[in-house]
């Protein structure tokens, strides 16, 4: 699961994908300019709101640091691409037991850290203990705790038993970053085998990044890139506007983007979204340990006017937790259907026929304080009566995420074919249907894509029904770029964002 600042970087239970070999300039990047004549010594400034709370995504990290060093600084076995394709990275090939226990890896020959060091299988195995440690704050770790043994019997080799089978291994392993394992201090330093290396982070302004001269793979297309991070949408917009930035990693003004669209300076990408907004309910904390209650919620909020408040005709309604790019997906949207009457009706079963009032935590980033408010003003036409408490991004890390000390909160959940964080009751938002924890686990377990597909849609369909949540839209991908550059990522795929292929005219 991921969300937005902090970001929590797991998702779960994808299907082992067909595995292709590529450096990482190989792949092919986002729209823009025209691939010809570029500068390679260019300078490429990337404007974002998402600067990462420290540089090591095992100890809360956050979003921008997936961001920010995913694939650009550090690098797995496998490589998670724009499209969603699980392609081979530092692993040159892999197989597999015929029970589905054992992964045997070959890692690739005259791999080196930015430090020097030769990648080894050593490195491997300390960079999945490291995110399956006690103190690990990486949601990955649940992911992971299928490892039972980690041998390397020479070092280019690494034999990973699994206590029980797990179809997304694999694609798992590709949010795993392999890390040198004698480097030091990765809260402010790295020590990745990408094709940039860390320059400088200047905390509350920008992050610099050089392309490494000792790269296995094709060098990055720019020499340098340079993470410039703002506080709000109005200065990243202007920031693109005076040229201070080549282009915005995730626009979050949609009232803004005439300015950019109408201007041949410039380009508007609307790409796919994995990102879903949600009323996250604390299911164990009253009275939202009431199916009926929570049924209510969502039937009294305008999904649809929500929408389009926010983001201006742009994003979708889902319905559920599942996007459409997902296997898994069905459009479930009738089930929390708009209506005041069924959500009166639902609360007078409930024994709250005068209404309740509640606390919504509310981060304090857009567009949070403005969905809150209107989400306020819609629950107080049936009685429901809600107190906004703004808070950082930290304070919901603590309070909401690690404490559950909250009634109700919005939050933004970033990652792909995450529905199975339902399936696990010890989640933040306390979710407990022993079907549903089945259902993931038989699923997590199968031996084909198509049997994993049909249980997961019955997780589905019955975490929409239970009203496990208020799934309030996806939200759009926009990317606005200046029109010299190409070669971007356009989709919002898990919060990282590949600066290696883009070029700049």
């Amino acid at each position: 699961m991921s969300i937005k600042k902090p970001s929590l970087y797991a998702t779960a239970t994808a299907a082992v994908l067909a595995l292709t070999l590529s450096a990482c300039g190989t792949s092919p990047g986002g729209g823009g300019a025209s691939d010809g004549a570029y500068d390679r010594d260019a300078t490429v400034n990337i404007g974002s709101l998402y600067e990462p709370q420290n540089l090591d995504n095992t100890a809360g990290g956050g979003q921008g640091v997936t961001e920010a060093l995913n694939g650009n600084v550090y690098e797995g076995l496998f490589k998670l691409t724009d499209d969603g394709e699980v392609e081979k990275l530092l692993a040159q090939d892999h197989k597999v037991s015929g029970d589905g226990l054992t992964y045997t890896f070959t890692l690739r020959d005259n791999v080196t850290f930015h430090s020097g060091k030769k990648l080894t299988s050593q490195d491997v195995e300390y960079s999945l203990k490291k995110v399956i440690a006690k103190d690990s704050q990486s949601a990955r770790k649940s992911n992971l705790d299928v490892i039972e043994s980690i041998a390397t019997p020479d070092a280019r080799t690494v034999k990973v038993r699994l206590s029980k089978k797990s179809i997304s291994f694999v694609y798992n392993l590709s949010y795993v970053w392999i890390i040198n394992s004698e480097a030091e201090n990765l809260k402010t330093s790295e020590d990745g085998t990408g094709p940039y290396q860390l320059k400088k982070w200047t905390r509350g302004s920008a992050l610099s990044l050089d392309r490494f001269p000792g790269y296995w793979g094709d060098a990055a297309a720019n020499k340098q890139v340079v993470f410039r991070y703002f506080k709000d949408a109005t200065a990243l917009n202007n920031a693109l506007l005076t040229n201070a930035v080549d282009i915005v990693t995730s626009g979050q003004s949609p009232d803004a983007l005439d300015q950019f669209e109408n201007n041949p300076n410039y380009k508007v990408n609307d790409g796919d979204s994995t990102t879903k907004l949600l009323l996250a309910f604390n299911d164990k904390a009253k009275p939202f340990t009431d199916v009926r209650v929570r049924q209510a919620v969502s039937a009294a909020i305008d999904d649809e006017k929500l929408l389009e408040s926010v983001w201006g005709g742009r994003g979708k309604l889902i319905g559920s937790m599942v996007p459409p790019t997902d296997p898994w997906y069905e459009d479930l949207t009738a089930i929390d259907a708009y209506d005041t009457e069924r959500a009166r009706r639902l609360l007078a079963d409930a024994g709250y026929e005068d209404g309740f009032d509640f606390t919504l935590d509310t981060p304090n980033y857009d567009p949070h304080p403005t969905a809150a408010t209107l989400i306020k003003s819609q629950l107080a036409e049936v009685g429901i009566n809600v107190k906004i408490n703004t808070i950082t991004p930290d304070e919901w890390y603590t309070k909401v995420y690690k404490n559950r000390a909250f009634t109700a909160t919005l939050q933004e959940h970033v990652n792909d074919r995450d529905l199975v964080w339902y399936g696990n009751p010890d989640f933040y938002w306390g979710y407990d249907d022993k079907q549903v924890t089945r259902w993931v686990e038989q699923a997590e377990q199968a031996s084909t894509t198509a049997e994993q597909t049909e249980l997961l849609k019955k997780v589905n369909r019955k975490t929409a029904e239970d009203a496990a949540s208020e799934w309030l839209y996806l939200y759009p991908q926009i990317v606005v770029a200046s029109s010299e550059l190409s070669g971007y990522p356009r989709n919002g795929l898990n919060s990282q964002f590949h600066a290696y292929d883009i070029k700049k005219g």
